[in-house]
């Protein structure tokens, strides 16, 4: 049987499994979704963001793409992020990092993997910004796992200087940012950095809002 005719099949007997627990388990998601979080996350395969956090459909928007970056000339996740924000109201924030990166892995190199540099430059700025810390640690293991830490509080860093985060917390006092981690070896996620609505930043990076209640 192809690969693919697999997955065709796995899905009729997801439906039908479904639909013997709850007849209208679809019907429910069909219209509308009212997620409380946005999850972004890494492409890697072993780290599905439903499954890691066992919720339902609807319950999660999701973005992920190599290393859970958040770049902020990257029109694909602004938009999300947007969507999530103004739109779906989401409450939280997630960017889920993992240990055992890919992407985290390779930038910690100078080996040359083509357009995926161009992507993979936002992470040696991290290792650039916490060398020191990072080179105190003489296991490679070790190195890659604290720079996937550095990398997730970064980016959570990086969606608190965006003007769509900004000005949900002036009007709205949401979202809260989190930044997780997943082990690859034992399941768990752990919080690794927490931003919630108006933590200070410096001042070069906070925006101001004609339409923002004046500061007490």
């Amino acid at each position: 049987m192809d690969a693919y005719k697999k997955l065709l099949l796995s899905n009729k007997a997801w439906v039908a499994e479904k639909l013997a627990i709850r007849p209208d388990y679809f019907e429910r998601t069909a219209t509308t979704q009212t997620p409380a979080f946005l999850w972004i996350g890494c492409s890697d395969s072993r780290v599905p963001a439903e499954s890691v956090t066992s919720t339902e459909p609807g319950e999660l928007f999701v973005h992920r793409n190599i290393a859970n970056l958040v770049v902020h000339t990257d029109l694909n996740m602004l938009s999300v992020l947007q969507y999530a924000v103004e739109v779906l109201e989401v409450k939280h924030i997630i960017v889920c990092g993992h240990y055992g990166c890919g992407g985290v892995r390779n930038a910690m190199t100078n080996r040359s993997f083509g357009l995926i540099d161009k992507w993979l430059r936002h992470i040696k700025d991290v290792y650039r910004a916490h060398r020191r810390d990072l080179e105190t640690l003489a296991d490679t293991g070790k190195r890659l796992d604290r720079l996937v830490e550095f990398n997730v509080a970064e980016q959570v860093q990086n969606l608190a200087e965006t003007s769509i985060v900004q000005h949900a917390w002036a009007l709205h006092n949401r979202p809260t940012l989190h930044g997780w981690v997943y082990d690859l070896r034992t399941g768990f996620l752990k919080e690794h950095a927490r931003m919630d609505p108006g933590t200070p930043l410096e001042d070069i990076y906070r925006f101001d809002f004609d339409d923002a209640p004046p500061k007490r």
